[in-house]
């Protein structure tokens, strides 16, 4: 196993201070940007209705798709302009959380 250095600079708003970090912080997930050619669940749910199909141009805001979760009916929109590449849910789907609900090309 790895020695963890004793302490480590770390500067906010310009002031350097040193900070023990834990093992646990260092294992952490690290940030990884979205791909935003995939529309992904936020929660677990139930597709109810499907607006778009493959193949389709879609503009930013236009509606993908409705989820219900927690007796409230959520209405996915476009996140930016596209052409649907896949539609990989069918209205009844049941979804997990960050399941690919649509993809663009």
């Amino acid at each position: 196993m790895e020695e963890l250095k004793e302490f480590y600079k770390v500067i906010i708003d310009d002031i350097p201070y040193e900070a023990k970090l834990t093992p646990k912080f260092l294992r952490r997930k690290k940030y990884s940007a979205p791909d935003t050619s995939k529309v992904t669940a936020l929660i677990p749910g139930l597709i109810q209705e499907i607006y778009v199909r493959q193949g389709q141009q879609v503009k930013i805001g236009d509606k993908l798709l409705i989820l219900e979760a927690m007796k409230m009916k959520n209405s996915i929109k476009a996140s930016r302009d596209g052409i649907i590449k896949e539609v990989y849910v069918k209205p009844g789907s049941v979804v997990a959380k960050n399941e690919v609900l649509v993809e663009f090309q």
